[in-house]
């Protein structure tokens, strides 16, 4: 025998699975993108609708929250372009970074009082002409930096010591300094993102239920030291609709108001200086008076695509950290905006949530523009297994 007449079958070299850019975004990465533009021009109309009076009445210019609104949605689809073009583990790698940055602000806020106070709650940081609320990237931090850690702890994700706690003394520092700004409505989500996060990624649901058994208590306390937090809660159980509070009573004119078909485009009468913050924490209330239940029930339609969307992008994810930041962020905005018109609506009681993309204001709008774009960016990538075999230099596969 010689060695021609050995055969030696070619080792196929497999190279390790990598993440290319696809040709497109996908069917869920289109949708999503067309449901957040229809929203944003939603926004623009219901906000300078709903703000004109108060903008004439504060700023000498009915026009004011319009152009403001259409700036900052204009800047949002800028970002959102530009972040689904990159790729979106850019944000695994400046995580920890964003953390300490949002954390750092927050203690700003509480330490040196440099923030406006607006409504009472120092939730602002101001330089110059702008406000930043400091909480907002701090939920984007949250859902980055856990989804990097739950990513790099997969294999021991239900350990109690090594995985688990370290995660959640991260969760309960933000939740900490977000809750004494005060923003306790915003704090509670976080906590509850967080939550969710952990969950997805495995941890052990007995440690959830153990911590959220003490965390609860401890949330009732801090609720009920506030007063005003306690009138919420006094005026929202009342069974008497005379001990409702303004701000419940005027929304649920404006919502009865509506009727089916709506009042018509800019005839909303609570708008007028009878519900406050109309165009921002009640701008639900004026999309229903103003274009009824059949309004109503497409804002919530749409809301519903984009979970289902954002759950679509997360499931076919490529790798773990894509599907936990599609997951993150998919809960966030769709439980920001179930909170708002779950409020408006009388279901739960008042607080200071936005309706994600309606609502009047530059920073959530940017900040929820960011994730849309990450989840663009998802959807963009697929798996791709690159085969580096050599090539046979014969049919039967010999080497001569």
């Amino acid at each position: 025998m010689t060695v021609n007449d050995i055969q030696v079958a070619p080792v196929p070299v497999e190279a390790p699975e990598s993440l290319k850019p696809g040709r497109g975004e996908s069917v869920a990465g289109k949708l999503l993108l067309l449901i957040v533009a229809l929203l944003m021009c939603i926004g623009i109309i219901v906000v300078y609708s709903s703000g004109a009076g108060w903008a004439e009445e504060k700023f000498s210019d009915p026009q004011y929250f319009l152009w403001r609104q259409l700036t900052f949605g204009v800047a949002g689809i800028v970002l959102i372009v530009i972040v689904g073009a990159i790729d979106y583990h850019f944000f695994m790698k400046i995580s920890k970074l964003l953390l300490f940055v949002s954390m750092g602000l927050l203690a700003l806020l509480l330490l040196l009082k440099v923030a406006h106070v607006i409504h009472g709650a120092a939730r602002w940081l101001g330089f110059g002409p702008f406000k930043f609320q400091a909480s907002d990237l701090a939920k984007y931090a949250i859902i980055f930096h856990f989804s990097r850690l739950i990513s790099e702890k997969r294999e021991y994700i239900k350990d109690l010591h090594s995985s688990y706690y370290p995660l959640l003394v991260l969760l309960l520092a933000v939740v900490a300094l977000v809750a004494l700004e005060p923003n306790f409505s915003t704090a509670a989500l976080i906590c509850l993102i967080g939550f969710s996060l952990m969950f997805i990624g495995g941890v052990r649901l007995k440690h959830l239920l153990s911590t959220a058994s003490l965390l609860i208590p401890i949330a009732a306390v801090f609720a009920i030291a506030a007063p005003y937090r306690v009138y919420r809660l006094v005026t929202f159980f009342s069974s008497d609709a005379r001990q409702m509070s303004y701000q419940v009573r005027q929304a649920l004119l404006g919502l009865g108001n509506g009727g089916l078909f709506g009042l018509g485009i800019g005839a909303s009468k609570q708008r007028e200086l009878y519900l406050p913050l109309s165009y921002n924490d009640f701008v639900f209330v004026v999309i229903g008076e103003e274009y009824g239940f059949i309004g109503a029930i497409v804002v919530l339609t749409l809301f519903a695509g984009f979970f289902i969307c954002g759950i679509v992008i997360a499931k076919n994810a490529p790798d773990n950290f894509g599907r936990y930041v599609a997951s993150g962020i998919t809960i966030a905005i769709s439980l920001f905006a179930f909170i708002n018109i779950a409020v408006a609506s009388h279901l739960l009681p008042t607080t200071g949530v936005a309706l994600p993309f309606i609502s009047y204001g530059g920073t959530a709008l940017l900040f929820n523009s960011l994730g849309v774009g990450v989840l663009v960016s998802i959807s963009r990538y697929k798996k791709r297994v690159e085969s580096m075999a050599p090539e046979s230099t014969d049919a039967e596969g010999g080497a001569q």
